[in-house]
């Protein structure tokens, strides 16, 4: 049992508890609120001047699957020889003993959804996971939690060397439409057949992971960054009838009266790097902003390793420098991610019931380059001290 004691609580589910307490009991908050009175048996934490966040969490990254430092041997996220491959999970590549994990709590980061590369056009499962452990099983929060697409320049570069499709944009689009339209059959085989084995259609790996994303258990994930794949991407979410998340979204801002009309939710990034192909000329920090001040649900991401996974707060707070407003910024690495992943009953805001996952700091991490991550608590555990 921990008790955190005095901190200003930025609960990011109402007012900002000034001089606040937080009883932590088997993992959970039990308590949140002033004058909480410890137990006598309770671990005290005193945040007497600091600040004391919800962890912070990343809706799309690469981490666990693209290793530090290694290479091959440690890429594991994108299967580059076929352009359709929804039955690989990201829980099955994903490396726990890799320092970008440890480099991710100390930055504050208590939770990522992680996954495969845009490679292909259908890339496979992401997971969310918490940043901490040694076994992927006992970090899962949620897997899956979407299927990767991806669109533009990525799979045509990847497929042209290969010399076979896609090659084209419209050949990216009509893979990813053949294979929805497969597994419709397949799922409306499934049902003619009433259970009877013999009527079934033939096992197909591929087509049980499409279907999840049919019956709209899952969303599709969808990479694109310039603004008519970012249409493109919809068109086709709204061809099938399925949820879709935008993920990096990079010309979203350009397309802005299209995507409110909508209302998918965006999840922007990475920003915090250089403009290394020509879809991303148009990169820019005011994104996020201009998107949520039209009124779009938005989070903000690091690709990681493509920006380092404790830079997620740094981003947030270019975001504000950039004419994003700080408490927006704030909830666009806490409770909208948590939202858009659909998770927000176990993370993403201080609030009684949900995981005991709290980041205490010195200096405010969207104000403050050199603010300080004192603690980092994950399941009610106290995986970083740094006093």
């Amino acid at each position: 049992m921990i008790v955190i004691k005095g901190g200003n609580i930025l609960t990011m589910a109402g007012d900002i508890i000034e001089n606040g307490s937080i009883l932590i009991e088997n993992g959970k908050i039990k308590e949140v609120g002033k004058n909480i009175v410890a137990p006598l048996d309770a671990e005290i934490i005193d945040a007497d001047g600091k600040l004391v966040f919800p962890g912070f969490i990343d809706a799309h990254c690469h981490i666990g699957l693209f290793e530090d430092g290694i290479g091959f041997e440690g890429e594991d996220g994108n299967e580059r020889v076929e352009p359709v491959t929804p039955h690989l999970r990201a829980i099955d590549g994903i490396n726990p003993m890799d320092v970008t994990f440890k480099e991710a709590y100390e930055g504050g980061v208590t939770c990522v959804a992680t996954g495969p590369g845009s490679a292909n056009v259908i890339g496979g499962e992401f997971a969310v996971i918490k940043t901490y452990g040694n076994r992927v099983d006992d970090m899962l929060v949620k897997a899956p939690v979407a299927m990767k697409i991806a669109f533009g320049e990525n799979p045509k570069r990847v497929y042209n060397e290969q010399k076979k499709s896609p090659v084209t944009r419209m050949a990216t689009a009509g893979i990813l439409r053949e294979t929805l339209f497969k597994a419709k059959l397949y799922m409306e085989k499934q049902q003619m057949a009433e259970g009877d084995i013999s009527k079934m259609p033939e096992y197909d790996i591929k087509m049980e992971s499409m279907a999840k994303v049919l019956r709209k258990e899952i969303p599709l994930k969808a990479h694109a960054h310039r603004a008519d794949d970012i249409l493109t991407a919809i068109r086709i979410a709204k061809e099938f009838d399925v949820d879709i998340t935008l993920d990096h979204c990079t010309e979203g801002h350009l397309i802005v009266d299209h995507l409110i009309k909508e209302q998918k939710p965006a999840i922007i990034g990475p920003s915090l790097t250089d403009r290394s192909k020509y879809e991303l000329r148009n990169l820019t920090f005011e994104t996020p902003g201009i998107l949520q001040k039209a009124g779009m649900k938005i989070a903000i991401m690091t690709d990681s390793p493509v920006i380092p996974q404790y830079y997620l707060p740094l981003c947030a707070g270019l975001a504000v420098k950039s004419g994003m407003d700080e408490m927006e910024a704030l909830k666009a690495i806490t409770i909208n991610p948590a939202e858009i992943l659909g998770i927000d009953d176990r993370v993403g805001s201080i609030e009684v019931g949900k995981d005991a996952d709290i980041v205490i700091t010195e200096g405010h991490p969207l104000k403050d380059v050199n603010f300080k991550v004192v603690k980092t608590i994950i399941n009610g555990n106290v995986v970083l001290n740094n006093n």
